[in-house]
């Protein structure tokens, strides 16, 4: 099933006005305003969809570049390529709170302004939501999938944040000078079914099936014999 927009947390944000005017003019002006939803629509930035109390009105597809959460200009103040970094990847879209790093320490990685620490929001997240429409995105690929935290940035902003440029530190377990990670884009597809050598289970119906090999390494012994048996005349004895 196709989705395309997602419910969002109810929170309190200031939009700036220029994007309420088209951006012709009310620059440096701000309206207050409640997040509604989110849009997912690929090869564009998410858009916001805003409830703006003093109009009694709700403005959709704004970028995240649109919103402080205060009504001043924001100290540096973050363009559209540094808030979000890659485009939304399907029209699957899901809204999630990761909750265990949830009230970590984030710091990210900006692409001009450097390292900057924030709050953690939420995460949207790409699927492909319909099997019967040919997948022509990369929210699926392993390579290419990235997951869009949205941080509230020390500066104000909001920004959307894949996983490899964030750092999340936790007081209890996270070393004073954490390592410096050295890893690999994941590029291979884990499955456990096709490609095993230990058969296959369509002529059973057993609720304990074994593979081939248990069995070879296990065979039953029919020669085995209840333990209240008695082997030399077969009458049954007690256990005590």
């Amino acid at each position: 099933m196709s989705q395309l927009v997602i419910n969002l947390p109810s929170q309190k944000v200031w939009v700036r006005k220029e994007y309420l005017r088209d951006l012709q003019d009310g620059f440096g002006e701000f309206v207050e305003g409640v997040w509604v939803s989110a849009k997912s629509i690929p090869g564009r930035s998410f858009y916001f969809e805003t409830y703006l109390p003093e109009y009694g009105a709700m403005y959709d597809k704004l970028p995240i570049s649109a919103f402080c959460i205060k009504p001043k200009t924001p100290n540096p103040d973050l363009d559209l390529p540094n808030l979000q970094f890659w485009n939304c990847m399907d029209y699957g879209v899901r809204c999630i709170e990761k909750q265990f790093v949830s009230t970590m320490e984030f710091e990210v990685f900006t692409r001009d302004h450097g390292f900057m620490k924030g709050q953690y929001l939420f995460t949207l997240d790409n699927f492909h939501a319909d099997v019967d429409i040919i997948d022509t995105n990369v929210s699926e690929k392993p390579d290419e999938h990235k997951s869009h935290n949205c941080i509230l940035l020390e500066n104000g902003q909001f920004g959307l944040y894949p996983n490899n440029r964030m750092r999340m530190y936790d007081l209890s377990i996270t070393p004073e000078v954490p390592k410096t990670p050295d890893f690999k884009v994941s590029t291979h597809i884990f499955q456990v079914e096709n490609g095993v050598s230990w058969g296959r289970l369509g002529d059973t119906d057993e609720y304990f099936w074994q593979t081939p090999d248990e069995r070879d390494s296990n065979p039953v012994k029919s020669s085995v014999q209840p333990l209240n048996e008695d082997k030399t005349d077969g009458n049954s004895t007690s256990s005590r």
